[in-house]
């Protein structure tokens, strides 16, 4: 499911993981899990962009970038807050985006939101678009809360949405 499909379903959802996406300012952070080609993750900071269009990430040529390529399967997990262990997970697949459209449209957002001069951003690099196949919200009151409050969802689940307090499930 794309992220636009995704928010328009889980509105209250998205909304979450985009603040803790842009928790540090205008600019999105996250930790990227790929599968290097033997077989391994590899875990890489990214930047996502969160747009109309959808859940994007621009990738310069790297390991990851070659992971993303080879085997599309990934996860994106956002940065630790400073005050408390709230954190948004999401799973499934990266595709290139080959739209020149698309392309040029976040590549002045991602320069904007880092208030780079420049209206795009460089050539080789390549655009990525999110897809998820389930994801998990966990909000606490505090580092090291004793029941951790988590809500997934899954594409396929009925109902998509489950939430419990408390250890993993």
């Amino acid at each position: 499911m794309t992220w636009r499909d995704f928010a328009r379903e889980q509105p209250e959802l998205a909304e979450s993981a985009r603040a803790l996406f842009y928790q540090y300012g205008g600019v999105g952070l996250a930790y990227l899990a790929t599968i290097d080609r033997t077989g391994a993750p590899r875990i890489h900071p990214v930047c996502p962009l969160i747009s109309e269009d959808g859940l994007f990430l621009f990738v310069i040529p790297s390991p990851k970038r070659a992971d993303l390529h080879r085997d599309g399967r990934c996860a994106l997990h956002t940065f630790a807050t400073e005050t408390n262990e709230d954190a948004f997970s999401l799973y499934g697949s990266a595709a290139a985006v080959a739209d020149a459209e698309i392309r040029g449209r976040l590549g002045r957002q991602f320069c904007s939101e880092r208030g780079d001069e420049r209206d795009t951003v460089d050539a080789d690099w390549d655009l990525f678009e999110l897809h998820m196949t389930r994801c998990l919200l966990t909000r606490t009151t505090a580092h090291g809360d004793p029941a951790p409050r988590h809500t997934s969802w899954r594409r396929h689940r009925t109902p998509p949405l489950r939430s419990w307090v408390g250890g993993d499930s």
